[in-house]
Order: C-alpha cells, then sequence, then structure tokens
C-alpha cells in the first residue's frame, strides 16, 4: 500500500467550501502514479522499456465529501496483477481514519513509443506486493449506455491545459468536462466511466447526455472515436 497527504485548499474547493469531485479523482491518480516508486523493480522495467500505466476503467463511491481545510490521506493499493492488466484500490480518508471515497480501477500497461499493449515479464511481477482487495460494491468496468437517444451538447474542445505527460487528455479531466453537462442540482454520489480511444489536443469532443432512473450517462467522442463513457449516480 502507498499513501499520501493532503489537505483540503482553496483551489480544490467548490463554491460551498467542499472539495470538488474533479480534484479528489486528481488526489486519487497522482497517488496511483507514484505507487510505482515504491516498487523498485517495476519502475526499473517501465523506464527500460519507455512504458506507462494508463487507466482503462473506474469506480467511485462517494461516501462524505470533505470540506475546506481538512486532512486528508490518500491510499493505493494493488490487488490483481496480470501481464498488461492492474487491478487496484485507491481509498481517501479523513483525519478520523473514515472513508470518504471509495475506488476501484484497472490500469493497462502500454508502450509510449507504439501506443500498443506491453507485456511485464513474469520475474518482475512477482516482485510486486499485492494486497486484499478492500470492500466496496463493485460494479463491472464496462458501460452500456441506454437504448434511448442521447442529447447532442455542444462541443468540447481539448485544450493544451488538458494534457498530462503521456501526451492525451488527463483521465481526471474527462469527468470535469462531463459533470459541467450535469444538472446544476444534480448532487454525485457514484461514478464509472470507461476509457476507450485516448484524446488529442486541439481534437473537438462531441458529448451526448442519457438520463436513465436516476443515473446520467456521458458520452464523449471524437468524429472518429468513442472516447470515454461516464455514468453518474
Amino acid at each position: 500500500m502507498y499513501s499520501l497527504n493532503y489537505q483540503v485548499t482553496t483551489s480544490t474547493c467548490d463554491s460551498e467550501g467542499r472539495l470538488k469531485l474533479y480534484s479528489a479523482l486528481q488526489m486519487m491518480q497522482d497517488c496511483s502514479e507514484l505507487w510505482l516508486d515504491s516498487e523498485p523493480a517495476a519502475l526499473d522495467f517501465f523506464v527500460r522499456h519507455h512504458m506507462t500505466q494508463l487507466l482503462a476503467s473506474r469506480q467511485v463511491e462517494v461516501v462524505r465529501v470533505p470540506n475546506f481545510k481538512e486532512h486528508l490521506t490518500v491510499t493505493t493499493s494493488v490487488y490483481g496483477l496480470k501481464p498488461m492488466f492492474g487491478f487496484r484500490n485507491t481509498f481517501i480518508y479523513d483525519a478520523q481514519g473514515r472513508v470518504c471515497y471509495k475506488s476501484w480501477g484497472m490500469g493497462a500497461f502500454v508502450d509510449l513509443d507504439t501506443g500498443k499493449l506491453h507485456a511485464i515479464d513474469d520475474d518482475v511481477l512477482a516482485t510486486v506486493f499485492i494486497d486484499k482487495q478492500l470492500e466496496m460494491n463493485c460494479l463491472g468496468r464496462r458501460i452500456t449506455l441506454p437504448k434511448a437517444p442521447g442529447t447532442p451538447m455542444p462541443p468540447i474542445r481539448v485544450l493544451r491545459a488538458d494534457i498530462d505527460y503521456n501526451r492525451h487528455l488527463n483521465n481526471a479531466n474527462y469527468i470535469r468536462m462531463a459533470m459541467e453537462l450535469l444538472p446544476a442540482d444534480f448532487e454525485v454520489n457514484g461514478l464509472r466511466v470507461e476509457y476507450k480511444v485516448p484524446a488529442k489536443e486541439g481534437e473537438l469532443l462531441e458529448p451526448e447526455v442519457y438520463d436513465s432512473d436516476g443515473h446520467i450517462f456521458v458520452s464523449l467522442s471524437t468524429h472518429d472515436a468513442l472516447n470515454a463513457i461516464i455514468e453518474f449516480c
């Protein structure tokens, strides 16, 4: 298990002084990325083979939204590992050790030069510490859109500031963009996201919104590819 400490600051709060979900996702992402530093054999393999780990899907349960100035601890732990995929829990706790957010995600191991999956050698996999899977209501990673047609929304330009060091739209920014399409009074209690084709700087994402039994789905696509599907509940 790997952990980072945070405090809810002005830049991470919404207009009500509560931690933005987007900011919580960034905390989870940072902790998951830095986890690799705690696994020297895996880190060395990634560096030598010019590889990265990309998030393929994530589910989040919102237990309690922290407030301004609260101290938080983010933990991440791998509970399953295959040559080309890993499975992890990333939880956020308050200062009393109570859970605020529960998350599980699947990551893919990718060659940065080709953009294709790249397997990790078995002897390297054997060195990675495997934790026990944490308890949460795990749903499938695949998201099926409602059969009824969605509502097209105005296109969203992928800006330079949206791009991370993997040179594509950062995974938390898909959620940020999709949340702008939710009704103002919609309280997010959980979400699932399935990432498809990475969006690049300058591309126009074409959103469609689907409302089904209290769940809101948002698909984000370019003219020739589906980039992500997000389900809010």
